[in-house]
């Protein structure tokens, strides 16, 4: 085949730019595409999602954006509802930082690039953003199951995650297996739920946490 020329170089009609240019002036007329909007899946209590109170999440928030510092990465695995508020600006200072939410719940795709698939049952397999080794600040776990085996698990993946800081809210008679797998002491703080548990929830820390006294 012979060296290619301008010549040879595919050419529209005048017809055709004309209505290239059209498209391009309406495109770039034409509003930004919306993001998703945060907020917009609710709890699934059949699949043992039960979202914390406004006041926890926003308190839970508020902690997690103290506690990562400017610019830091935060990680909520299975406490979606916490996510919520730290990307509904309700926050101060929730724009300094990132966050990620790990969910089995695949609806939370919504969230796009700040979603990650989370099987705890699989809990080193985690795909970006969070394939990363101590890449996040603080994180903040809500195992879905009030059992040492799904304890253990999501344990594995907070140590996996985390550079440091660990927030953990479960049922209080998992504190042993908690203190034991993660090194976490109990809060003072008691985390309420939207719907009233009869399980008696704490919210542990392994840092000095505002939370603690």
């Amino acid at each position: 085949m012979s060296e290619s020329s301008d010549d040879d170089a595919p050419a529209l009609s005048a017809h055709a730019l004309a209505a290239l240019q059209e498209f391009y002036n309406e495109t770039s007329d034409a509003p930004p595409a919306p993001q998703f909007t945060v907020g917009a899946v609710e709890e699934d209590w059949r699949m043992s999602q039960f979202w914390y109170s406004d006041e926890t999440a926003t308190r839970l928030a508020e902690e997690l954006v103290r506690e990562a510092g400017e610019g830091g990465r935060i990680a909520c695995v299975s406490a979606p509802s916490v996510y919520q508020k730290l990307k509904q600006g309700v926050v101060l200072g929730s724009d300094r930082v990132s966050a990620v939410v790990l969910e089995f719940d695949r609806r939370f795709a919504a969230y796009g690039d700040d979603f990650v698939f989370y099987d705890y049952n699989e809990p080193l397999t985690l795909p970006p953003p969070a394939a990363t080794e101590h890449s996040f600040d603080i994180v903040l776990a809500d195992p879905p199951y009030l059992s040492e085996e799904c304890l253990s698990k999501v344990s594995q993946t907070v140590r996996y995650l985390s550079k440091g800081k660990v927030l953990l809210c479960t049922g209080a008679v998992m504190e042993e297996p908690a203190r034991r797998l993660l090194g976490v002491s109990t809060c003072r703080f008691l985390p309420t739920h939207r719907r009233n548990l009869s399980n008696d929830f704490r919210c542990f820390a392994n840092y000095s946490s505002q939370l603690l006294s």
